[in-house]
């Protein structure tokens, strides 16, 4: 019996260790797409407790405290840290097979170095052993970064963010981790919320253009891309129910949003049209910019209304939307290549059973410009477990070029979820040097190497043009 998460933790063979711990272990990361707060980063902040860093905005964790049966009082309500901390310990003992089992410990181990494991027993040992750790000048934000090899950090931004932070970020020449703004416009997307006319004043305050119709929206957006394009950015991402196309002509467009200027209710429909346009104009911004687009879709969200209306959005209340018509999703990468407007593209999906379906659309929509230009983006939220990891891998090889896959991203709050690559890369090895092992594809370790350093960071870095 292996010992519990030694140095092989995943690679079950020969083959996946060495190409662990020769070719993958080592490389860099490059974070394209995570939630880190910039100001954060700006400020090193230095956190108190493992509370904080753990529990302060993990809805993941939040999730399985509820379906322990914890009361709310000790995830987001106004119990001590300490306590806190001990209703997660309780809960992850029972997190037998959940990946943030391995995530916390993977944690604990390289940031801690604590090799035992954490339960309720062992809860005050961990609590004061992170808390004695946390106060050493290593274990600051911006430190957390650099000891965990990252290159490049993609933040989250709305496009009337002032960018401030990342501003300060690149004046200060102690610090050489690029941290650039990536335009996540989806509050100028989403029209039937009950905000969305406070929204679009914002938008028109900060881009100096009156939105009185689609086409000023449109410019407003363009204003505000320049604005991000000169604070570095080059990537947008969006979160979608699912890539839509119900295509309609300027006329209607126009109509429809006026209808939203005059404070009127939209049908379903007259809304699918407005974002169809909008997603579609948006595209062909970037491809004119050279921006990777990503596309994030299959969730809904905000299930629970009593604990969405008591604490907001993000806290552990979302599931796998299962409405996915892949046929719209080829109609609408399809409307950007025919007038050669398709710019390079990621996607992600929160259902599994979509895999195979973004497999085949992928490989329509490939071309010269770009090695794998097209991508399925690696497995995202629910997914981001050892089998999901595995199926999305084993589907995007069985329709596509693995070889050419961009790899793991982050997509937390969080500092210390860099050992999420580790967990991605262990689970790489172990897949593809099943293979090896299994005469599947040759002990040729000059393309394996080759190909397990470009998913764990080379092809990202080829793919995003970033200047490292």
């Amino acid at each position: 019996m292996k010992t519990f998460m030694n140095e092989d933790f995943l690679l079950s063979s020969k083959t996946a260790q060495k190409l662990y711990h020769e070719y993958a272990e080592c490389m860099p990361i490059l974070d394209y797409h995570c939630h880190l707060n910039p100001q954060e980063i700006y400020e090193d902040r230095k956190f108190e407790n493992i509370t904080q860093v753990w529990l302060g905005a993990d809805h993941y964790k939040w999730r399985q405290m509820r379906s322990n049966g914890v009361e709310e009082k000790y995830i987001t309500g106004d119990a001590t840290d300490r306590e806190k901390f001990q209703k997660w310990a309780e809960t992850l003992e029972m997190a037998i097979g959940n990946p943030l089992y391995h995530w916390s410990h993977l944690e604990l181990k390289k940031y801690f170095g604590y090799d035992g494991y954490l339960n309720g027993d062992t809860a005050e040992e961990v609590w004061n052993l992170c808390n004695v750790k946390l106060q050493e000048d290593g274990m600051s934000a911006r430190n957390l970064i650099k000891q965990s090899n990252v290159t490049l950090v993609c933040t989250t931004d709305d496009p009337v963010d002032s960018l401030e932070w990342h501003k300060k970020i690149a004046e200060d020449d102690s610090f050489d981790v690029q941290v650039l703004p990536a335009w996540r416009p989806d509050k100028a997307m989403n029209l039937e919320k009950l905000d969305y006319l406070e929204y679009l004043a914002t938008l028109s305050e900060v881009s100096h253009v009156k939105i009185e119709n689609f086409v000023t929206l449109i410019e407003a957006l363009k204003v505000r891309m320049d604005f991000f394009a000169k604070n570095g950015c080059s990537v947008s991402d969006h979160g979608l129910e699912y890539v839509m196309y119900k295509p309609a002509s300027k006329e209607e467009i126009e109509g429809i949003f006026a209808k939203r200027l005059d404070g009127k209710t939209l049908s379903y429909e007259e809304t699918l049209k407005f974002k169809t346009a909008y997603m579609v104009a948006l595209g062909k911004e970037y491809h004119k910019r050279n921006w990777v687009m990503q596309l994030h879709y299959g969730v809904k969200r905000d299930n629970n209304q009593k604990i969405y209306k008591e604490i907001g959005p993000d806290t552990g209340v979302d599931c796998i939307y299962n409405f996915a018509p892949s046929s719209e999703m080829a109609d609408y990468l399809n409307a950007l290549v025919v007038s050669d407007e398709l710019p390079k593209t990621i996607i992600y999906s929160l259902n599994p059973v979509d895999n195979a379906a973004i497999g085949t659309i992928i490989g329509c929509f490939q071309g010269p410009e770009a090695v794998g230009k097209i991508q399925q983006g690696s497995a995202w939220w629910f997914n981001d477990h050892k089998t999901g990891m595995t199926d999305q891998m084993i589907s995007l090889a069985n329709l596509g070029l693995l070889g050419n896959f961009i790899g793991m991203l982050t997509d937390s709050r969080s500092f210390l979820s860099y050992t999420r690559h580790e967990y991605f890369r262990r689970i790489l090895c172990e897949l593809i040097g099943g293979w090896v092992e299994n005469g599947e594809y040759p002990a040729d370790y000059k393309t394996l190497e080759k190909i397990i350093k470009g998913i764990s960071y080379n092809n990202a870095v080829r793919y995003f043009g970033f200047d490292l």
